[in-house]
């Protein structure tokens, strides 16, 4: 039952100085970070994390969130101005954003992105409150043998949804799993693949993996995409001088026009965003498809309709509050941006999933509040910046990229003081590059490396629980019934082909 006290000092915790700065702060950092493609909302997380190492827990994990959302904000501003979405979760602005932008009223096109993305977050946020506790109470009632099914059927989903093939999501969930299993044996605490490393006995750093696989490798990338596209994109750019109101000007009957609109792309975003393995992406242009073929005038799309942009950025924000249910619920990260949150909890002591709600309350409606809180930031912010964002997108690769590398390695070593987690994230950073190269998730590779360290102990207790009697498992048929659901996902998803990369696996912008 709620503790409304407990729930009065969580948003007490949150409504003070310090924490109030580090989310209007990380709001401003997202929203400045997505406007400047080439770079993507993960690879800012992935360096945030470090810098998060000496905060207050509730300051560092609402710092993060706040990036993330102002990121989302962000990415629209070059979608609209440039034709190149800031971030991936844009990408199905672009096509109503800048044909509105070339009409002439590229002001009036980014407020409509802003309104519409801060209200899905809201929106998505409220039903992560309203279901994240009753979730967790029945997630309590499973026990490890049920676990060890589900973590199965959230390998083979996310191996299956990413990437190019359900094979290479499963190659890539493997060698998550191996580079993961370094360090001492949960249940015999031998140590395994260390080589005499002392540094290794406590296994892989965490965040010096994920800062080279996402974010050195995003540099790589865009480092080597970047001739000549920096001169097209700021040549590209459109001004905003010399606008009327009406061009520059969002009144609320233009909004309320799209309300429909809106509660489809919401209703969606937040399904996407629940289901691990799917994320802004997805849910962007399935919003805007659905929201199309709805429509009376479909072939206004497409041509500057404030509609296109309504369902696009309403579901994609949708997303960053859904895509923490699994995570608080079950400990099963939802999309790449949770999982970067997995390795803030884990710096700062935390292991997420239902035991939070009962050791952690505290923190985790504090955590609530100031995703609330992060909304009205993202909304002031980005009201009072837009103007300065669309000067932003104009920053040359040459600053850029050098800064972002810098970032990376003061933040490997940080985070664990020595040259290690230096030589980790190059070596990441490399295994990275190679399967973005290859076509081989990142995304699958993250989560498993992950969840590894809790399949293992889930399977110990099933083991011990079981017998190692395979005939046992006939007693937990919720276990069966994840089971048969992974088999399931692999028959169906196994023979789909990907078009492009989901979220995670995302190429650096290149301005064309």
């Amino acid at each position: 039952m709620l503790d409304l006290s407990l729930m009065l000092a969580a948003f007490a915790d949150v409504f003070t100085p310090t924490n109030i700065m580090f989310i209007l702060g990380g709001v401003i950092l997202g929203q400045i970070v997505g406007a400047i493609p080439g770079l993507s909302i993960i690879m800012a997380l992935a360096i945030a994390v470090p810098l998060t190492y000496g905060m207050d827990t509730l300051a560092a994990i609402a710092f993060l969130i706040s990036v993330n959302k102002g990121g989302t904000v962000g990415g629209a501003v070059p979608a609209i101005l440039l034709n190149v979405p800031g971030s991936a979760e844009s990408a199905a602005t672009t096509m109503d954003g800048h044909p509105m932008a070339k009409n002439g009223k590229p002001l009036k096109a980014m407020k409509y992105a802003l309104y519409h993305s801060v209200t899905g977050d809201l929106a998505s946020d409220i039903v992560l409150i309203l279901l994240a506790a009753p979730l967790a109470v029945v997630a309590l009632n499973m026990g490890p043998v049920e676990i060890t099914a589900l973590m199965i059927l959230a390998f083979t989903v996310i191996s299956g949804l990413v990437g190019d093939s359900m094979i290479k999501g499963l190659i890539s969930a493997a060698f998550g799993i191996l580079v993961a299993t370094v360090g001492l044996d949960p249940g015999m605490a031998t140590p395994r693949f260390t080589f005499g490393v002392l540094e290794l006995y406590d296994g892989v750093p965490l965040t010096a993996v994920s800062i080279g696989a996402l974010a050195m490798s995003g540099v790589l990338v865009g480092l080597l995409s970047m001739r000549g596209s920096d001169q097209k994109t700021q040549s590209s750019a459109i001004s905003m001088k010399g606008r009327t109101r009406e061009q520059s000007v969002v009144t609320f009957a233009e909004y309320w026009a799209n309300r429909f609109v809106a509660v489809r792309a919401f209703f969606i975003g937040t399904v996407i965003g629940a289901i691990p393995g799917l994320g802004s992406t997805t849910a962007g242009f399935l919003s805007y498809s659905v929201n199309k073929q709805a429509a009376k005038d479909p072939e206004a799309f497409g041509t500057g309709d404030p509609r296109g942009i309504a369902a696009s950025e309403t579901a994609n924000s949708a997303v960053v509050g859904a895509n923490l249910i699994p995570l608080l619920t079950l400990g099963i990260p939802g999309n790449i941006a949770a999982a970067l949150l997995v390795s803030a909890f884990i710096i700062h002591g935390i292991q997420p999933g239902p035991l939070l709600f009962e050791q952690q309350a505290q923190l985790v409606y504090g955590m609530f509040g100031a995703m609330l809180v992060a909304n009205f930031c993202n909304l002031g912010v980005g009201q009072i910046g837009m103007r300065f964002w669309a000067m932003v997108v104009s920053a040359p690769g040459t600053v850029i990229y050098p800064a972002a590398m810098l970032l990376c390695f003061a933040g490997s070593f940080v985070i664990t003081g020595a040259s290690f987690g230096v030589y980790v994230m190059i070596v990441s950073a490399i295994f990275g590059y190679m399967m973005r190269a290859f076509g081989y998730s990142i995304v699958a590779f993250i989560v498993a490396f992950l969840l590894t360290p809790q399949l293992e102990g889930a399977v110990v207790r099933a083991r011990l629980i079981t017998n190692d009697d395979p005939a046992a498992l006939l007693s937990h048929p919720i276990a069966l019934a994840l089971i048969a659901m992974s088999i399931g996902s692999i028959i169906y998803l196994g023979p789909r082909k990907k078009k492009k990369p989901l979220d995670g696996d995302l190429q650096a912008p290149t301005g064309q």
